[in-house]
């Protein structure tokens, strides 16, 4: 498993579809996950620090958690299947992790609200990632780079060999 960070949030110029780019601590490697609008919407408000006047499902989960003495201990995208990806939420109650199927996006989510470290598998990064041959330091530069790639991949482009 190697550590990412959430990158941004961006969209595929072809289906409008939004897309989640995680970013390897160690490297300059970008893992991008296709998810929903809503989610994208969850994740999007939680970095640019936006609340709603109610809870919101994830805010919710966060917040049910917290209230139970649960903590989320870190998510992880652990697998690419058939063109979907896999992950899982870990949840430390009572000194004993429990690990939970999630849908990436919503694993995102609630780490965002937890503070939870991301991770992703050796072989999914392997798989998907895009990876920019120089260091990458303007935050800018990495979006033109992404919005080029987007303009020419669709999802089924990631699918493995079966």
């Amino acid at each position: 498993m190697q550590e990412m960070v959430i990158y941004g949030v961006s969209f595929d110029m072809v289906g409008k579809q939004p897309i989640v780019l995680l970013k390897t601590v160690d490297s300059n490697k970008f893992l991008p996950i296709w998810i929903g609008h809503p989610e994208a919407a969850a994740i999007l408000m939680k970095l640019q620090g936006a609340t709603t006047p109610r809870p919101m499902t994830h805010d919710l989960l966060s917040e049910v958690l917290t209230e139970l003495e649960v903590t989320c201990s870190r998510v992880a995208v652990t697998e690419l299947r058939e063109n979907t990806f896999y992950a899982s939420i870990t949840l430390t109650i009572n000194g004993r992790d429990l690990e939970i199927d999630s849908r990436p996006s919503d694993a995102l989510a609630l780490a965002v609200r937890a503070g939870a470290p991301i991770f992703a598998a050796e072989d999914v990064i392997a798989e998907s990632a895009i990876e920019f041959e120089h260091e990458v330091e303007d935050t800018e530069e990495v979006v033109e780079k992404f919005k080029d790639f987007l303009d020419q991949v669709s999802p089924e482009d990631f699918a493995g060999e079966s």
